[in-house]
């Protein structure tokens, strides 16, 4: 009598999610364009989207988010929130995939929008001012944590989401943001979520910190004009496969903290005991929770008993 045996193998779907944070500072891009230097924001918006296909491309259920850190405000480039108009969009062009195509139509259109606004609101001013020489890193890490929590809940039975997010940044850090990006940092690693940054000019304690707290990589390039190779061979690799390649090595972490009064980074400072804020200077009252503290003063000397 012949027998039958069925083996059932339990095979999980996995996706990966890609949210990709840039920094699109016109101040710093307009420097750089300045000085003569080759890395353009169009050489970079290109490096991005090769990037992002190559994602796509490894697995067909990945799934990717692009996000701009502008001056004032973050703003979802890919994909568009369905609640906007769009246009129709062009036709690839021969042998090109549609979702690659559409992904760098998006980009290109996206931050064209963005430069053109910046344009009229400087014509619009009857006076000129000085743009900030930061980007709102923070909040576009907030709006990548609320669009993976999103994704997560919508995902199917049975398939599980792993998610990062990679920063390209390149302006300066800072310190004002110091409480809110912390914050979004340890919401990150609570919610296993790794974060990753590319430098592009100056160190960052700030991101070297988010890197070091969720066990993301911290490169800061030292060539500008191989951006496209340091994101396909750091970045591209999911954190799985990291560990069986050759990558850079960790870079020291600058854990300074910023004051809550001036924001800026310092190496001692007081400590509020109930809200934990941190001061570059004393301060009988705190800011923050308005705790009033108890100053002690000096004992007063006992008088010595006379023996008899």
């Amino acid at each position: 009598m012949e027998t039958c045996c069925v083996v059932i193998i339990n095979d999980k779907l996995c996706s990966s999610l890609l949210v990709i944070i840039l920094d699109t500072n016109p101040i710093w891009w307009g420097k750089k364009r300045l000085s003569g230097e080759k890395l353009n924001l169009t050489h970079c918006v290109d490096s991005v989207a090769v990037l992002a296909n190559s994602h796509l491309m490894l697995n067909h259920k990945n799934k990717l988010a692009v996000i701009a850190a502008h001056t004032d405000h973050s703003v979802f480039l890919y994909p568009r929130p369905p609640s906007e108009h769009t246009s129709p969009p062009k036709a690839p062009l021969d042998g090109q995939f549609e979702v690659f195509n559409q992904v760098e139509n998006q980009l290109r259109s996206e931050i064209k929008k963005l430069i053109a606004s910046d344009k009229q609101k400087l014509d619009e001013m009857f006076e000129p001012v000085e743009l900030p020489s930061d980007s709102l890193v923070a909040g576009a890490m907030c709006k990548a944590l609320c669009y993976i929590h999103r994704l997560g809940k919508e995902c199917p039975i049975g398939e599980t989401l792993t998610s990062r997010i990679l920063i390209i940044k390149g302006s300066e850090d800072c310190p004002s943001q110091y409480m809110n990006f912390m914050n979004a940092v340890f919401t990150a690693q609570k919610q296993n979520i790794i974060i990753d940054a590319c430098v592009l000019d100056a160190d960052s304690g700030l991101l070297q910190q988010a890197c070091d707290i969720t066990g993301g990589t911290y490169l800061k390039i030292p060539q500008p004009l191989g951006l496209l190779q340091y994101l396909t061979w750091v970045f591209l690799p999911d954190f799985e496969m990291r560990s069986k390649m050759t990558l850079p090595p960790r870079a020291q972490v600058d854990y300074r903290a910023a004051c809550f009064c001036h924001r800026n980074l310092i190496d001692i400072g007081y400590v509020c005991s109930v809200c934990l804020s941190i001061y570059c200077t004393f301060s009988p009252i705190c800011s923050t929770c308005q705790t009033t503290f108890k100053i002690l003063g000096p004992q007063k000397l006992m008088k010595k008993k006379k023996k008899i």
